[in-house]
């Protein structure tokens, strides 16, 4: 997974950048066509020769075939389709966590899902014997819940990273802490850090941190008050950090006045489309993120709470890092 700094658009080293974001546009999801009735079977013949099903693993086949295709938007389309149909299809899901073809895809669904009963499916995949970590989606869908034991879990999770053979999987804790606001989590989180030794880890843990601070004090402003009042408003209070950075500080030319370093365009966080399940209390929003050094894809997961809109879980579907500008040299003397 690529590193929190690229992908929140975090200055390695030198702070957060000045950037103000776009207004995120929404285009929702279309609502599902009717379903066709099936074509009545002709003279001499029944329904099961008309489809010529066959018996077994069809499904996953099927699903696999769709998921592994060349074509990325089927896939995409597949994973909106599960989250429209809602948690009425999670015994589905949960059978399909048995076969290592759709096991990824019905974890991924299960986290976008939520709830008790996914939480209590997704639990069970901490003991999987499979080579397939699907202990990351787990995780990384536990943001959402803010109970001390929930946090606990994660920090342990962040502390043992060292001991940890699949990086994606302490990356997967650390995404689910990034969507909290609470500053109270930023000293256990700083001494979560303290204990690792990786510094891939340690860079993504200190990049969250600013995450974590910096939208805890927009939160509190009356403009950050307001950010739950619609998708846009909440994706962009997730994506605060790098929105709003300090612009930097003018410089001394060599003839005296200050003048201005050139700024990078402005950050931005778009939402693509948006799908509902059937209560329309939680959406999934494909969201597009772009600085002057990434552009990253997110598929982001809110939750209605008390009237809000809330970022309950992210997770990084691709990312492609620009083409940067050659560093200029002074000549040597």
């Amino acid at each position: 997974m690529p590193g929190l700094a690229v992908l929140l658009g975090l200055a390695s080293g030198t702070g957060l950048r000045a950037q103000q974001s776009a207004p995120a546009q929404i285009t929702p999801s279309k609502p599902a066509e009717p379903a066709a009735s099936p074509p009545a079977p002709g003279p001499g013949t029944t329904a099961a020769d008309d489809a010529d099903v066959q018996p077994g693993d069809w499904a996953p086949e099927l699903l696999d075939a769709i998921l592994t295709s060349s074509n990325s938007s089927a896939a995409d389309s597949l994973y909106d389709a599960a989250f429209g149909a809602g948690p009425g299809i999670m015994p589905q899901l949960q059978a399909a966590l048995r076969d290592d073809r759709t096991a990824e895809f019905a974890a991924q669904c299960l986290a976008y899902l939520g709830g008790e009963q996914a939480f209590k499916i997704l639990a069970a995949l901490i003991n999987d014997s499979r080579n397939l970590d699907l202990r990351r989606f787990f995780l990384g869908s536990l943001g959402e819940y803010h109970t001390p034991e929930i946090t606990r879990l994660l920090l342990d999770a962040v502390e043992k990273s060292d001991r940890e053979p699949d990086r994606t999987v302490t990356e997967a804790a650390i995404w689910a802490l990034t969507v909290r606001s609470d500053p109270a989590l930023v000293p256990e989180l700083r001494q979560a850090e303290s204990k690792i030794q990786d510094v891939v880890i340690r860079d993504d843990v200190d990049n969250a941190l600013h995450v974590i601070e910096a939208r805890a004090r927009y939160l509190a402003s009356p403009e950050g008050k307001k950010s739950g009042g619609s998708i846009a408003e909440a994706v962009r209070a997730y994506f605060i950090a790098a929105l709003e950075s300090p612009t930097a500080p003018a410089a001394r030319g060599p003839a005296g006045p200050p003048t201005t370093p050139p700024q990078p365009p402005p950050a931005k966080a778009e939402v693509q489309r948006v799908t509902l399940t059937p209560d329309r209390n939680r959406t999934l929003a494909h969201v597009v993120f772009e600085d002057s050094e990434a552009i990253a894809n997110y598929n982001i997961v809110l939750q209605k709470q008390l009237g809000d809109w809330v970022v309950v879980s992210v997770w990084v579907a691709s990312q492609t890092e620009k083409p940067q500008p050659p560093t200029a040299t002074k000549p040597s003397r």
